[in-house]
């Protein structure tokens, strides 16, 4: 184990405070899929104590157990103890990737996440380029792989990339006559590059609520997808970087929104987490009092606005049933579910899945390429819940799960599409769909 990681953590302590009650079990993602003790919360809670006592070495085998957790949160969610079996997998993944190195991809695509100019260049390069790689899905969800590329097999199903990003295709500071409320947006890569519709929908809500915005052009990635793979030093870049350029306006706004559940998490409990951790009391200090601001989308717009009534008297009735499933990062992390629930209510036709709490699969870079396998498997369940609804879109705050049930829908050949709530929302308001 790395000076640095014992110093951090004591794992025999966290493995003793395991009771082997078993409640994560029946909950944890992986083990539904693949039912192996050892691929178990308190599986690895065990093991992590046995690797701080030198019982057991970090080798090509234990790498493979702790990168195949999903880190869905639903074992801390219902342990009797809290205890945080995901925050401490996402750390010893660091000892991992010193051990082991990261894959030139990975690296290759945290180095992108960290320089905003050669991502904008990568995303316009991606849209022109895509008809040599990629083909069109007629349902509008993305685009398929032509042929097998790394860690992607062809007819892989793949969000389309934006000729210009979100935020390259608006002015950054957008004011509201006589407006009382003053927000900025972090839009999330995802948001940003592939599904820009979410960014342009919540413009246009903020737009008839008279809501006054800022884009910040320098934001960078929340960190997440680095964060879940182990690499440390691009997580430490980001956040602080991003903590430093917040910190430059974030006192003239209300909040900060976010239409996206794994970065409205990580910005706000994260981050202070990973200082907290790592030893970074500033930072840890800064970070905590930004997260006073965070907020996602709904979360604000249901709380801090009359949205719900403009919907209820305002709002056109849209004939689509909408089922709408909960993103681990938004209803475990962030408690928050009922709020998008409560604002689509007003306009749609809703019905509830049969487990609408249960992970969709996405997990991570890793999980997404050398896992892949995994991710398909927990993403059946969720394609079959969805197709017994009948409903003709499935809704979340969460394009990580957007690219997931998207392509479990294609692979079941479910024809119900997914919508960003805010898509739903601003569509419902007037926007025009396309």
């Amino acid at each position: 184990m790395s000076k640095e990681l014992s110093e951090i953590f004591n794992f025999s302590e966290i493995t003793d405070d395991c009771v082997k009650c078993g409640k994560c079990i029946p909950v944890c993602t992986i083990h539904q899929i693949n039912p192996d003790e050892v691929t178990s919360p308190r599986g690895f809670i065990e093991l992590l104590g046995q690797y701080q006592n030198g019982d057991l070495e970090l080798d090509k085998n234990a790498k493979d157990i702790f990168e195949s957790c999903f880190l869905c949160t639903n074992c801390v969610d219902v342990c009797p103890n809290s205890l945080p079996t995901d925050m401490v997998i996402e750390e010893v993944r660091a000892d991992i990737a010193d051990k082991f190195g990261i894959a030139t991809f990975k690296r290759v695509f945290f180095w992108l996440l960290r320089h905003r100019f050669a991502m904008d260049m990568f995303s316009k390069m991606g849209y022109v380029f895509k008809g040599c790689m990629l083909k069109s899905d007629d349902k509008d969800r993305g685009l398929f792989a032509r042929f097998n590329l790394p860690f992607i097999k062809k007819g892989r199903l793949l969000p389309s990339m934006a000729f210009t990003s979100f935020l390259n295709s608006h002015k950054e500071h957008i004011p509201a006559k006589d407006s009382k409320q003053k927000v900025a947006i972090f839009i999330g890569c995802l948001g940003n590059y592939n599904y820009t519709n979410i960014g342009s929908s919540l413009l246009y809500i903020l737009e008839k609520l008279n809501v006054e915005v800022f884009i910040p052009k320098k934001q960078l990635c929340c960190g997440a997808p680095a964060y879940f793979t182990g690499d440390m030093s691009s997580v430490e870049y980001m956040t602080t970087k991003n903590i430093e350029y917040f910190e430059s306006f974030m006192s003239d706004y209300d909040a900060m929104i976010i239409p996206e559940a794994t970065c409205s998490s990580m910005i706000k409990h994260d981050w202070e987490r990973f200082f907290a951790n790592h030893k970074m009391p500033e930072w840890e200090e800064r970070a905590k009092k930004l997260s006073g601001k965070i907020f996602m989308a709904t979360e604000w717009l249901h709380s801090q606005t009359n949205l719900q009534d403009m919907l209820a008297k305002e709002g056109k009735n849209i004939d689509e049933l909408v089922t709408y499933h909960d993103p681990c990062h938004a209803r475990k992390t962030q408690d928050i579910y009922t709020q998008p629930r409560e604002l689509l209510s007003q306009n749609y036709n809703m019905i509830e899945m049969s487990d609408p709490n249960r992970c969709c699969g996405f997990g991570g870079v890793t999980m997404q390429t050398e896992k892949f396998k995994f991710a398909k498997l927990a993403g059946t369940p969720k394609a079959s819940m969805i197709r017994d609804t009948k409903a003709s879109i499935v809704s979340a705050e969460c394009s990580a799960c957007r690219v997931q049930i998207s392509e479990s829908l294609n692979d079941a050949n479910v024809e119900t599409i997914f919508k960003n709530p805010i898509e739903l929302i601003a569509q419902a308001l007037g926007k025009d769909e396309k």
